[in-house]
């Protein structure tokens, strides 16, 4: 079976944010876009898993690639589906995270403005998991600069996992363009489908 990506985004972004954009050129470079899917994440979670689901089963199995929010998304399907993912900055029981900020949100990309309700804070604990059982199936990358999230709560979640924490950085991943060959390799691209591609260009 063809390798394949499935991105998820993070709250309130979408396949226009910085990091879809730089995977979406690299793998176009390689003409294997059609092995991409980055779809628009609907922001009610239970909508999110089912487009998700629906992706899943038109791809195989991909390789699970998920930032902040999305990295949650992951975890619980790898989890459930037994795929392997890479997650950047993921955010860890993201239903106890949002202290003073329920009410109107807005999508930084669409400009959508949706209510974080208490429905969402429910939806999103119920998709909650014990840490990996399979940790031979996860890759974990975490910026110690991240602003949005103490990366340490993925630390001690992900331990096992195979973990791979810069100091600095932010909660967008600096620099995520040149670890796509490490994103490209455990997806199982052949290191020949993307020697000509020039990352840094990106």
């Amino acid at each position: 079976m063809m390798p394949s990506v499935l991105y998820m985004h993070g709250l309130n972004s979408a396949p226009a944010s910085f990091k879809a954009s730089q995977l979406r050129a690299a793998m176009q470079a390689m003409g294997l876009d059609a092995q991409l899917r980055v779809p628009a994440l609907h922001h009610q979670p239970r909508q999110a898993i089912a487009q998700l689901e629906a992706l899943i089963a038109e791809l195989g199995r991909p390789l699970l690639v998920g930032s902040s929010l999305g990295g949650y998304y992951a975890t619980h399907l790898a989890e459930r589906h037994g795929l392997k993912a890479l997650l950047i900055n993921p955010a860890v029981r993201p239903h106890t995270l949002f202290d003073g900020l329920m009410g109107p949100q807005q999508n930084l990309y669409s400009g959508e403005i949706w209510q974080l309700s208490e429905e969402h804070l429910t939806a999103l604990a119920a998709l909650e998991v014990p840490p990996p059982q399979d940790p031979a199936r996860y890759q974990v990358w975490l910026q110690t600069g991240d602003e949005t999230l103490d990366y340490r709560q993925a630390e001690r979640y992900y331990q096992g996992c195979t973990l791979c924490i810069e100091a600095g950085g932010d909660h967008g991943f600096a620099g995520f363009a040149e670890h796509l060959p490490q994103l490209l390799a455990f997806a199982g691209f052949a290191p020949a489908q993307w020697h000509a591609v020039d990352f840094s260009a990106l």
